[in-house]
């Protein structure tokens, strides 16, 4: 069951970007909209909602740059790059207004395409989304002044404690088979060293950057937090959708920062509400 997870999820088209592969996929037919995973995940993460999404719209799905299956040379695969990613993407798929939804780093990755780029969407969903300081566990400091130790670990250490990382994120226990898939592209040399790189090069300067300008962001937008994120807490969310310029805050109880795992059904329901509403939703819905 595991091992045909891991290889049922392919992404089978790739663009260029400065002589890096970035794997992307689309699926289904309709009004356009676009996936983008956070950190430590892949798109492969994102699977419940692409699948339920891709019944109503054509959904485009990748992999970040040192992620998932695209790219994990040694280089740049910070926030300050995938917006870049992120843009060309855009391009490449000629998309203009997208909807675009984004968790954790996807999320600050949209919003710096949104705000750096040019680019505008017609409906923005933001879950669990880094996107407000303070962000960055003591783990992902003490990574970044050690990160050739962290390279070099056994491998069997290394993924035991990746597991480990990775489960901490959600409330809910998380199963194995989930767990060996989403483990999976973090192992290996290359894998490895590109796990403990993403986490050094980590840094709210990127998020610092553009927060200020949150108020721009006009489109009708959705911000969804599961309450007992311990990652980056509730309150940040609603900080967040009151931030933005035409947003709504919706909380999902019992489920943390991996809510796209722990809740899809719940997430993939509140979205197509969301996309089928056809009103501003500047009443800021359970906002402070």
């Amino acid at each position: 069951m595991t091992q045909s997870m891991v290889e049922g999820w392919r992404l089978s088209q790739s663009m260029d970007l400065d002589g890096r592969r970035i794997a992307y996929d689309v699926m289904g037919a309709g009004p356009p909209v676009v996936m983008v995973h956070g950190t430590p995940w892949s798109s492969f993460n994102l699977r419940h909602l692409i699948h339920g999404l891709a019944g109503q719209y054509q959904v485009f799905y990748f992999d970040l740059l040192g992620y998932g299956q695209s790219d994990k040379r040694s280089g740049d695969v910070s926030l300050g790059v995938q917006n870049r990613v992120l843009s060309a993407l855009l391009n490449h798929w000629g998309l203009s207004e997208p909807v675009v939804i984004g968790h954790d780093f996807g999320g600050a990755t949209a919003l710096r395409a949104r705000l750096l780029d040019g680019h505008r969407y017609s409906r923005l969903v933001l879950i669990d989304a880094v996107a407000m300081s303070p962000w960055g566990s003591d783990f992902f400091r003490h990574v970044g002044a050690h990160e050739a130790a962290f390279a070099g670990l056994p491998p069997a250490m290394h993924e035991a404690m990746c597991r480990r990382y990775i489960q901490t994120a959600a409330h809910l226990p998380l199963a194995d088979a989930v767990l060996d898939a989403t483990v999976q592209p973090w192992c290996g040399t290359e894998g490895q060293a590109a796990f403990y790189r993403q986490m050094a090069q980590a840094d709210s300067a990127y998020t610092d950057a553009v927060e200020p300008h949150y108020g721009r962001i006009d489109e009708p937008s959705l911000v969804l937090w599961g309450e007992a994120d311990t990652w980056i807490p509730v309150e940040q969310g609603r900080r967040l959708a009151s931030a933005l310029g035409n947003a709504r805050f919706h909380g999902i109880a019992d489920v943390g920062h991996l809510i796209i795992e722990e809740a899809p059904g719940a997430l993939l329901g509140e979205i197509l509400r969301f996309l089928a509403q056809d009103v501003a939703v500047s009443d800021k819905e359970n906002a402070p």
